[in-house]
């Protein structure tokens, strides 16, 4: 049991080790390739976004496009109602009687 333990502990403490010596390795990279990838991160990170939004406006602009027009067709087809009952009262009032 004892040395079951003393391994686990020795296995823990390696790998301990092992992952702080990759990690001072890799703390001090070539500044070139670090800006470089950054700069790629950042560009990809805005384009993912740029998507987002315009996705969202798309559908925003559809849902906006789509009331207007049925708000428009609805105002055509009142006015053209109403028109057409005042066409009729001045036809009413303009008949000749028959002689």
């Amino acid at each position: 049991m004892k040395q079951t333990m003393k391994i686990a502990a020795a296995l823990v403490f390696g790998f301990c080790i092992t992952m702080f010596a990759q990690s001072t390795t890799t703390a001090t990279p070539d500044t070139d390739n670090s800006i470089k990838s950054d700069t790629k991160d950042a560009g990809r990170a805005t384009k993912n976004v740029a998507k987002d939004v315009g996705h969202g406006t798309k559908k925003v602009a559809k849902k906006t496009g789509h009331a207007t027009k049925t708000g428009a067709k609805k105002v055509t087809h009142t006015t053209a109602k109403k028109t057409r009952q005042g066409a009729e009262k001045v036809e009413d009032k303009t008949q000749t009687p028959p002689q």
